[in-house]
């Protein structure tokens, strides 16, 4: 399931938060962290199957007091639909149609006429 989550991390300046993004990408699940509020001081992360309490308590023990603000499952994924083969095929050169589901491979002619 994919996850979005918010964490507020207390980061002084530009080290800190590059410290803290390196955290939150090699983290295992994360597929994208970006850096969110008016101070960038919260770190947007999505991912799938990413557990919220091991990634704040990593962030907390590198770089500083961190507090995680929201998870939310993210809904905008869509199903793909199994798409079925196209049932004929017109064959070039007027030769007459097939269906794959009806006639196997066996009774079709060959397009050589010299064997």
């Amino acid at each position: 399931m994919k996850q979005k989550m918010v964490v507020k991390v207390t980061m002084s300046d530009g080290k800190s938060r590059s410290k803290a993004l390196k955290v939150v990408v090699g983290f295992s699940g994360v597929e994208s962290a970006s850096l969110k509020g008016d101070d960038k001081s919260q770190i947007e992360v999505t991912g799938d199957g990413v557990d919220a309490v091991q990634l704040t308590s990593r962030l907390r023990k590198s770089v500083g007091h961190a507090e995680l603000v929201s998870v939310s499952a993210v809904g905008d994924e869509k199903k793909e639909e199994a798409k079925a083969p196209p049932a004929a095929y017109v064959w070039p050169y007027n030769q007459p149609l097939y269906v794959y589901q009806e006639l196997p491979y066996a009774h079709q002619q060959d397009p050589c006429s010299i064997m």
